[in-house]
């Protein structure tokens, strides 16, 4: 089985998926953009499963029930806050996929929705953030294809077309830049 990439601009807390991941601070309390939405749209009982996790670090992930979101789970990972790009943000970015990804298989989960992670007011530039998405999700799915489907939720038709553009390109895994 092959999984389908897909990108799609739209609202990730409408989504009927598996699981969507929250692009959270590390209290995973709550928060502005994405964060704020999904806490708003899941209910109380979303914050208080959360601040039984006590935190997450930036590049891990947790997970959690979907509760009033027509998703099941809600997989919270801390995106790193761009510094200009020499303190690893493309490394703990890629991880936040990997880690959110595994998480999902572990649960069972054959569909997931990313939002864009660490482009808002954490400041990460749109594109290398778009390519590392792209890139770390074909590589993880290539070696374990349980995933039925992942989508790339775009808040802007900006970030449609950018995520767009690198999923029509042919994989260049290991093309680095």
């Amino acid at each position: 089985m092959t999984t389908k990439l897909q990108a799609i601009r739209g609202d990730i807390t409408s989504l009927s998926v598996d699981a969507i991941v929250n692009a959270a601070n590390s209290s995973l309390l709550g928060g502005g953009g994405v964060d704020g939405a999904i806490h708003r749209a899941a209910g109380p009982e979303l914050l208080q499963e959360c601040r039984a996790l006590r935190g997450c670090d930036t590049g891990d992930a947790k997970i959690t029930k979907g509760y009033r979101l027509p998703a099941k789970h809600v997989i919270h990972t801390v995106g790193p806050v761009w510094q200009g790009g020499d303190h690893n943000e493309a490394g703990l970015l890629a991880s936040c996929y990997r880690q959110s990804l595994k998480l999902a298989i572990n649960a069972g989960t054959r569909t997931i929705a990313f939002p864009c992670i660490s482009t808002g007011v954490y400041g990460f530039p749109a594109t290398p953030a778009a390519r590392i998405a792209v890139e770390t999700v074909q590589a993880s799915v290539a070696s374990d294809a349980e995933l039925e489907k992942v989508i790339f939720c775009c808040f802007s038709e900006e970030d449609l077309k950018l995520y767009q553009q690198i999923l029509d390109e042919p994989e260049s895994l290991g093309d680095e830049e």
